[in-house]
């Protein structure tokens, strides 16, 4: 079942591509499981949740209601890990960080059109954008540098 959107205006940079935005979910500071859910279009591949940014929205915010919508979970909307480009598509994603505090058993995208959500281990989820999302695979390798970045910097006293 694909999701539609009806009136959907979609938002377009300079250089014309479309503006998303995205959130690796995470359960814990460590980061070191991330929640992926089915896509709209096949229920056998697994993406990020993630969206089209609205007109007069900030990527964050679009962040955290696609996440809502999609995945069902709130949470404290952390880093962005940058900007990724899609040049097949033709659309760049902010991407950000989300520990998440609340899975809600219910939500609008499992109600309307049976989405399922699952947390993976980061080499898991790796191994499963690279069937339907391989560009995807780039936000997860970008949160391992970045938190082994932050390890690795010593501390202030």
């Amino acid at each position: 079942m694909v999701k539609e959107k009806l009136n959907q205006i979609r938002i377009y940079d300079k250089d014309g591509f479309r503006r998303r935005a995205a959130c690796i979910c995470v359960r814990s500071d460590a980061e070191s499981e991330v929640l992926l859910v089915t896509s709209s279009r096949n229920i056998n591949h697994w993406i990020v949740p993630g969206g089209g940014v609205d007109p007069g929205e900030e990527s964050a915010v679009t962040a955290v209601r696609e996440v809502l919508e999609e995945a069902g979970v709130e949470g404290d909307l952390g880093r962005s890990l940058g900007v990724f480009e899609n040049r097949e598509h033709k659309h760049r994603t902010e991407v950000f960080v989300m520990r998440v505090t609340k899975e809600l058993k219910e939500w609008e995208d499992s109600r309307t059109i049976g989405r399922i959500r699952q947390w993976f281990t980061i080499d898991d989820a790796l191994e499963k954008l690279a069937v339907h999302k391989p560009t995807q695979q780039e936000y997860l390798q970008e949160l391992k540098h970045s938190k082994s970045s932050t390890l690795s910097q010593p501390s202030s006293p």
